[in-house]
């Protein structure tokens, strides 16, 4: 155990050790790793949220970022542990910074279909919209992996939500589904006013990438 990481012990969420060394060593708090990664950083993957708690009780900072420009709120999010992502956005700058690849919090929730973690995110001014470098909204995660619960939370502000907003390659949130053959997203996106005569940059609309059985599901829901 004495030549054990600090690192890996915040991963495996080893409070009594990490504590012990923070004790000895206060300067870790706030050194990095290899990936420029804080014991915080590995602390949220652990979702032990006595240890979380315990380092941003000493002082460590909440929003530093690794280096592919992954924060805490991004890892806790993607990893489902709803206490500890309400722990940092009460102190969090940006709840919608990207990471490199342009995937945010939400986006990563969304797609690990983290219900309770999405409602956070929203409830802390999320942007339902965001897209990565490809242009894939939360929506369009969500749909794809046929995350149904998710999606009917970003229908509840349809106010707000991009329902047809378009990727870079032309597709929207209904195409994702119907590509995936997502049958219940696909006919809630319809029934909700997704568009059906968008066309993608192969210019085939959703019903050109359906299944036969998904394309009559559609059609016969939107008959008069």
């Amino acid at each position: 155990m004495s030549d054990k990481s600090p690192f890996e012990a915040a991963h495996k969420g080893d409070f009594e050790y990490v504590k012990s060394k923070l004790e000895l060593e206060p300067i870790l708090l706030k050194q990095t790793d290899s990936n420029q990664r804080m014991l915080i950083h590995w602390a949220v993957l652990s979702g032990n949220v006595k240890l979380v708690s315990y380092l941003m009780e000493l002082g460590s900072p909440i929003n530093p970022m690794d280096d592919t420009d992954m924060n805490p709120l991004i890892l806790a999010s993607s990893a489902g542990h709803a206490e500890i992502v309400e722990l940092i956005l009460d102190r969090c700058d940006d709840v919608n910074h990207k990471n490199q690849q342009g995937h945010s919090a939400l986006q990563y929730a969304a797609s690990k279909n983290w219900l309770e973690v999405c409602q956070l995110l929203l409830k802390h001014k999320a942007d339902v919209n965001i897209a990565d470098e490809r242009g894939s909204t939360p929506l369009h995660r969500a749909a794809s992996k046929g995350n149904i619960d998710i999606v009917k939370l970003f229908l509840d502000i349809k106010d707000q939500l991009k329902i047809n907003y378009r990727d870079v390659y032309g597709n929207t949130a209904l195409h994702n589904a119907c590509g995936e053959d997502r049958q219940e997203v696909a006919l809630l996106l319809v029934e909700n006013g997704a568009d059906l005569e968008i066309k993608n940059r192969d210019q085939q609309t959703p019903l050109d990438v359906c299944s036969v059985k998904l394309a009559k599901l559609i059609k016969n829901k939107v008959a008069p």
